[in-house]
């Protein structure tokens, strides 16, 4: 049975993007060994869309309410790559990484799958 799922970002800067993330996150971590340190996610989902160009993976955390969101990590000195996009999904930006990288952020208007598997 499949029990969780574990996402790797690559970085040109993986120990100042770690600490980012650990911080921004906010949630329980690992060290797997030698400072390999492992952040624990909220709940999770996965979605396939179908595309003409080559097969990719994305990152996106969501939230509840995007303007708060955003103005509390703003507030802390997280920096977004362009402002709060209406998607017709969802509200969606982009945090900037400290490695020049980017993770999305968006607030979903659609069912939110994500939640403790039954």
């Amino acid at each position: 049975m499949i029990t969780g799922a574990h996402v790797i970002v690559y970085s040109t800067a993986a120990e100042a993007d770690r600490a980012f993330l650990l911080e921004l996150l906010g949630t329980r971590h690992v060290d797997a060994g030698g400072g390999w340190l492992i952040a624990a996610l909220p709940p999770a989902e996965i979605a396939v869309h179908p595309t003409d160009g080559a097969p990719q993976q994305e990152l996106h955390l969501m939230c509840d309410d995007i303007d708060t969101t955003v103005a509390d990590l703003t507030a802390r000195g997280v920096t977004f790559e362009g402002g709060v996009r209406d998607q017709g999904w969802g509200l969606w930006t982009s945090i900037q990484l400290p490695s020049g990288g980017t993770v999305g952020l968006y607030q979903p208007r659609h069912p939110i799958a994500a939640g403790p598997i039954d």
